[in-house]
């Protein structure tokens, strides 16, 4: 059983992990090219930033509402570890920042994906 203070931690967490995710959607949206450069340097089709940029969106909505926070949390761990390689450039230290950056908010997903949501989440009333 969560104490209040823990589901206020989590609604935080949720919110910052959802923050960033909001931020890397826009991103995409607004500059689409640096992703698709990434994308490009992979030999990965350009047109993969779109269903990054719904998947970040959708992901962030759900953490966010608190809807499904345990399996969307775990698949953005995976996005995370999956797109760190993307910046695994040795020769350059701020590419590597963002290489130990995805992995560290995989931890941090993967930390909310054992413990759910909390108490604070969007819940459809039903009536009686």
């Amino acid at each position: 059983m969560t104490t209040r203070i823990d589901d206020t931690a989590l609604l935080i967490a949720r919110a910052l992990i959802a923050a960033l995710f909001v931020a890397g959607a826009v991103q995409k949206a607004v500059d689409p090219g640096a992703a698709q450069g990434l994308l490009a340097g992979l030999g990965l089709p350009q047109v993969l930033v779109w269903p990054a940029l719904v998947f970040n969106a959708l992901a962030a909505l759900a953490l966010l509402i608190g809807v499904a926070v345990r399996p969307v949390a775990f698949a953005l761990a995976g996005y995370c570890a999956a797109t760190s390689f993307f910046h695994l450039i040795p020769s350059d230290p701020w590419q590597m920042s963002i290489f130990v950056k995805n992995w560290a908010i995989a931890g941090g997903c993967l930390a909310l994906a054992v413990a759910g949501a909390g108490r604070y989440v969007v819940t459809r009333q039903r009536k009686l």
